[in-house]
């Protein structure tokens, strides 16, 4: 591992031990705060915010599915690896299932304690709960050559008749309102992955006196107040109703957010030039990241899915 990989490794096993990731959970009233903590992690460093928005993530997903957990696994590091569901087969093994195959973006690989896989059964794509310590599970080197998100371990991991328990039911993994609560989640680090990423033009207008720098700070400040506004307002309405059109309001918090960190990103580019990406490391890997997260938005299929709810559900709120 890197230096950075290292120190992002260490951050993130720190915050679980000492219970930063004890969140308030989405919908029960501090949605906000929650948020914040994401917001917060992403400004510091993009991979710990999204190591952290997947183990505070898993253990909502346990409360929302009303799984019960050893007190002591809160203190050990989760993620969530439910990406391509098919790519990971469940079986029944008497009283307990087994897991096969090699599901691909597991974030954390080689630094969580326990993690949620999704694999399909014979009723349908069903959650579970593995160790990731036990046997047949191993993360496979050279799978993530990129530079951006290196340091959330995000490789290949093979499963091989791995132990698992089940969460929930067939289906219920994506059916909850939490799921799109979750996506928001992932909308705050976003956020403050951007946030990040503006700071060097806020330090870099507060030092030299430019025009066309100073428009660029204006836009991106107007970007990110109008996506801050959307993501605390939607933690709000998930607050007064955890099920109201999740998935709708998830769609458009995230497509805002990612414009905004899209537009983030071009802009501090324009404004600095390649200084402070060849010159400034931290600068450099916070754009090589961020980068990377925001692709785990679909782009025009998000967009297509939304103008279908906008059509079908009516009422579009402009």
């Amino acid at each position: 591992m890197t230096a950075t990989s290292d120190r992002t490794a260490e951050a993130f096993r720190s915050a679980v031990l000492d219970g930063r990731l004890d969140l308030p959970l989405p919908g029960g009233g501090r949605t906000p705060e929650r948020w914040l903590r994401f917001i917060e992690l992403g400004r510091v460093d993009v991979a710990l915010a999204r190591l952290g928005e997947g183990h505070a993530d898993a253990l909502a997903i346990l409360a929302e599915l009303g799984a019960s957990i050893d007190p002591a696994w809160r203190r050990q590091p989760w993620g969530v690896w439910a990406a391509v569901p098919a790519s990971v087969t469940a079986n029944r093994d008497g009283t307990r299932w087994r897991l096969t195959g090699e599901r691909p973006w597991c974030s954390g690989a080689g630094l969580l304690s326990r993690a949620l896989v999704t694999a399909v059964a014979v009723d349908g794509v069903r959650l579970f709960s593995i160790d990731v310590g036990a046997p047949g599970v191993t993360p496979l080197d050279g799978t993530w050559p990129a530079l951006g998100m290196a340091a959330s371990d995000s490789r290949t991991v093979r499963l091989d008749d791995v132990y698992a328990d089940p969460v929930g039911g067939p289906g219920s993994y994506t059916s909850r309102p939490g799921f799109w609560h979750g996506g928001l989640g992932v909308a705050a680090c976003w956020y403050g992955g951007a946030v990040g990423v503006a700071d060097a033009l806020l330090d870099g207008a507060r030092r030299r006196s430019d025009p066309h720098l100073m428009a660029h700070l204006g836009a991106v400040d107007a970007a990110l107040v109008g996506a801050r506004a959307l993501l605390f307002a939607a933690a709000g309405e998930i607050d007064a109703d955890p099920t109201a059109d999740a998935d709708r309001l998830a769609h458009q918090v995230r497509a805002v957010v990612e414009a905004a960190a899209t537009e983030v990103l071009d802009r501090v580019g324009r404004a600095l030039g390649a200084g402070p990406l060849c010159q400034h490391a931290r600068h450099a890997q916070r754009v090589a990241d961020l980068t990377v997260y925001l692709r785990q938005s679909h782009a025009e299929t998000d967009l297509a899915h939304l103008g279908e709810l906008v059509t079908v559900i009516g009422d579009p709120r402009w």
